[in-house]
């Protein structure tokens, strides 16, 4: 058995957003088609307004492709941030107190419980259906969308934290 004490911020809470938005497949699927749609659709505006126009085809597509150019190299991090916007709003609009600030959560054979200041909550291993990190926090999925956050600033063995998940996750997965 382990417990562990925590505190989950709003950063941590931005940071699974963009841990889950740069690993989910929907979400890169939908990067990529409006990374590169765009640029499709103004080229095919070059050439409409080259007809409508009856300008000469290149006199139009040479701005249009820089566009395509400056909007396949800048969307990626538009994207991010417009996440990171979102995010802040959703925490802000309402009592947040269940996902937000203290925490603990004590990891057992069968699973694991979470203690917040709204209450208790008991997962099995079989309920935590995956398991990401990036440098800052860990992050134990208990569905597709959700997962708890445990930032590692406030873990004292991250490592063994690690191995215990993974193992845990693996049997069950």
């Amino acid at each position: 058995m382990m417990e562990i004490n925590y505190d989950v911020t709003e950063e941590a809470f931005i940071d699974f957003n963009l841990y889950h938005s740069k690993n989910s497949k929907t979400y890169r699927k939908s990067m990529a088609l409006q990374r590169f749609l765009i640029p499709v659709m103004y080229v095919m505006l070059a050439v409409i307004f080259s007809l409508i126009l009856d300008m000469p085809l290149l006199f139009l597509l040479i701005p249009f492709l820089i566009l395509s150019i400056v909007w396949v190299i800048f969307s990626p991090s538009l994207y991010y941030r417009m996440i990171k916007r979102t995010a802040r709003k959703m925490i802000r609009e309402g009592d947040n107190g269940s996902m937000l600030g203290e925490h603990s959560m004590v990891f057992t054979e069968e699973g694991l419980k979470e203690i917040s200041k709204t209450g208790v909550a008991s997962v099995s291993w079989s309920g935590i259906v995956d398991f990401g990190e990036d440098d800052s926090n860990f992050y134990l999925y208990n569905s597709s969308l959700s997962a708890y956050i445990l930032p590692k600033k406030d873990l004292q063995d991250a490592e063994t934290l690690r191995k215990l998940i993974h193992e845990k996750v693996k049997k069950t997965a």
